[in-house]
């Protein structure tokens, strides 16, 4: 990953300490020759560093006029604002300022939380917990390792795994690296996954074994384009007892993980010592992170995080989630998932333990939780559904913690009568809201006390809204047209855009995307809102996904919560099916619990149940019963599939006319998709 260096003062002060003369004008024509750019890694990432190894060294003139030389600098590069501080006397220096960095997090685990766990994997025949002053020496060793493979500053090693302790190793040790992670979806198939790590231009990435088919066939594709080069293999060998044995293959070259972080390979450091020197960003806008959106598109976009941006986020979600010191949390959330929302670092600024979970269903979710006193978790809701009907025989009481066990959702508004049984369970649900490109949540429905007072429906449709902005960036509903914000009458609709310190970067080789993205100074999410009067925001759609059905606007949110209201659905997705009349009218794909008989529900009262809640134009008039949903790896339904589902079922208007039928709902039975 390419970075062009700007010219900065801190550059031109070290380049001018470095010259034999360390005269300014020599200083600034080195700095802008052609020569510099083969050091521009160095120059854009490290100008502290370098200033200090000067100093040990004794190179320059490093006297007290410093601060002047500082400020001559800043005005050479045209820096005409640090070159007159705001207050006179003062300065920004190394004293004063460091990059922002989740890396930092460890450090201070690793002294104040030494011997509390850090990482454990949940099930049978797991290892036992590593601790904050194990991790970080881990880490350390698997960034000299890094460096012993050749990985350069801004490099990107790209992750394929599920929910495993090395996983939170990777998180520190790449960046540690000076490297740039890229956690791939573990659901790829071997030719998207081929697509990606070439796009990403990954040098090195790490197998989890349970994905070595994948990844064998994912670098033969890779092999056979011409002048591509496949990164290098780091299988990781962990496996519980429940888990077939990992197959052997002498046809793919690879690292085995841990004998990479003790072997010789790391070079000088003595086979990954962890006197290792850890390549801190020089600047905090530097690159930490490569993540690629959801399968959704026909291709997936290369989102840009920066240690800045990773560092304010990581610790907005932990503060907006009320995540105290030494949290537990269940990693049910897929850490290749906008880092893991950010909290793989925000878990070791609090000092607490990762709980790993490699297979998500009720019955583990329960077992960890009540095996490792899990304080906290997350998912979408479809991992809400999971617990909610959960059987007698997978349930495990809860941690008598003196607190409910909290549970943050996003991906999509959670459907009342999930929220109404997660809080007869002991848990409590904290609603966020938020995009690959925002780092993860951006927005949370914060609780009120009064609320509290409220019946339960109520309660519920408060808690589905979005919310406000996370800490650290704005957000606003408006006219994509005008830009003008809506009023906030809970009417209006407009769309939801962002900005502020933790928006992304851009898109990796795709300039015209950020452009689009960014327009206006807002970055533009596609989704479609109102706000209420306290300037709650609450989402109808997306706006692709808004039914216009004679011309009125069909949320299919709305719809969606009147079938979840219904005993015997499990999971539920609408989309627009064409309609020879109304152009397209709410199309229902229907999951039912488990224990409810085929047949034992109806089409016609689905139908009627949700005209019971709805206006009449908003109710399905299409049921289609399915075994699964489709989704992508974190839980969100694939939409689009369903769209065209729906659109190869034909006009309700021309299948009418065959039929030769007057009104009726249109519905059908299909036993899977």
């Amino acid at each position: 990953m390419t970075t062009t260096p700007a010219i900065k003062a801190s550059h031109l002060l070290v380049v001018s300490l470095a010259m034999a003369d360390g005269e300014l004008a020599t200083a600034r024509q080195f700095y802008t020759s052609s020569s510099v750019v083969s050091l521009s890694a160095l120059l854009c990432s490290t100008p502290l560093d370098i200033f200090h190894s000067l100093r040990s060294e004794r190179k320059g003139n490093l006297h007290t006029s410093l601060v002047q030389r500082l400020l001559a600098l800043q005005s050479l590069a045209g820096d005409e604002t640090a070159a007159k501080p705001a207050m006179e006397g003062t300065v920004l220096c190394a004293a004063n300022h460091a990059p922002l960095t989740p890396i930092s997090f460890l450090e201070r685990a690793a002294l104040v939380y030494p011997d509390r766990p850090a990482v454990v994997a949940s099930g049978p025949g797991a290892a036992p917990p590593r601790t904050w002053r194990e991790t970080r020496a881990r880490c350390l060793r698997l960034a000299a390792a890094l460096a012993g493979l050749g990985v350069a500053r801004h490099d990107v090693v790209a992750v394929l795994a599920q929910n495993i302790p090395a996983f939170c190793e990777l998180h520190f040790g790449i960046p540690m690296a000076g490297a740039v992670i890229c956690a791939l979806n573990s659901r790829l198939d071997a030719a998207m996954a081929s697509v990606l790590l070439q796009h990403s231009e990954a040098k090195v990435v790490f197998v989890d074994a349970a994905l070595l088919d994948t990844a064998r066939e994912a670098l033969r594709l890779i092999s056979q384009v011409a002048g591509a080069r496949p990164p290098a293999v780091v299988l990781i060998k962990e496996v519980l007892d429940d888990e077939p044995p990992v197959p052997s293959d002498n046809n793919l070259p690879y690292h085995e993980y841990e004998s990479l972080l003790d072997s010789s390979i790391a070079g000088g450091d003595g086979g990954g010592s962890p006197e290792f020197a850890v390549r801190w960003p020089g600047d905090e806008n530097e690159p930490i992170a490569l993540n690629y959106t959801s399968g959704t598109t026909s291709r997936p976009k290369g989102v840009v995080y920066s240690h800045r941006g990773a560092y304010l986020n990581s610790l907005a979600s932990v503060l907006l989630n009320d995540m105290p010191a030494m949290p537990v949390y269940l990693w049910t959330v897929p850490m290749f998932h906008c880092n893991g929302w950010c909290l793989v670092w925000g878990v070791a600024a609090q000092g607490g333990t990762n709980v790993c979970l490699r297979k998500v269903s009720s019955a583990t979710i329960f077992s960890a939780v009540a095996n490792h006193g899990v304080t906290h978790m997350g998912g979408a809701p479809t991992v809400l559904s999971m617990v909610v009907n959960a059987t007698a025989d997978e349930r495990r009481p809860l941690p008598q913690t003196g607190r409910p066990v909290t549970v943050m959702t996003g991906g999509a508004p959670p459907p009342p009568p999930v929220l109404y049984r997660m809080e007869e369970l002991g848990f409590l649900v904290i609603h966020s809201y938020g995009l690959t490109e925002t780092y993860g949540p951006a927005t949370v429905c914060t609780w009120k006390p009064e609320w509290d007072k409220l019946p339960a429906s109520e309660r519920a449709a408060i808690k589905s809204r979005q919310g406000l902005h996370h800490l650290g960036l704005e957000v606003d509903v408006k006219d994509p047209s005008t830009m003008a914000s809506v009023p906030a009458d809970r009417c209006t609709m407009g769309e939801v855009m962002f900005r502020g310190n933790t928006v992304m970067s851009g898109y990796f080789k795709d300039a015209a995307a950020t452009a689009e993205a960014m327009a206006g100074g807002w970055l533009r999410s596609g989704d479609l809102a109102v706000r209420h009067g306290d300037g709650y925001v609450k989402i109808l759609d997306r706006s692709k996904d808004i039914i216009i059905s004679g011309g009125e606007n069909i949320s299919t949110i709305e719809v969606e919560a009147a079938l979840f209201a219904h005993p015997a659905v499990a999971e539920a997705a609408v989309v627009g099916r064409p309609d020879e009349y109304w152009g397209e009218t709410p199309c229902a794909f229907v999951k039912l619990k488990d224990g409810v008989a085929a047949g034992g529900v109806s089409e016609e009262e689905v139908v009627a149940f949700c005209r019971g809640r709805l206006p009449r134009y908003m109710a399905p008039r299409t049921v289609v019963f399915v075994a699964e949903l489709p989704k992508t790896a974190t839980g969100k339904v694939q939409k689009f599939t369903l769209r065209e589902k729906a659109k190869a079922m034909g006009s309700i208007g021309s299948e009418k006319k065959k039929k030769n039928q007057g009104p009726a709902t249109g519905t059908t039975r299909q036993s899977k998709l």
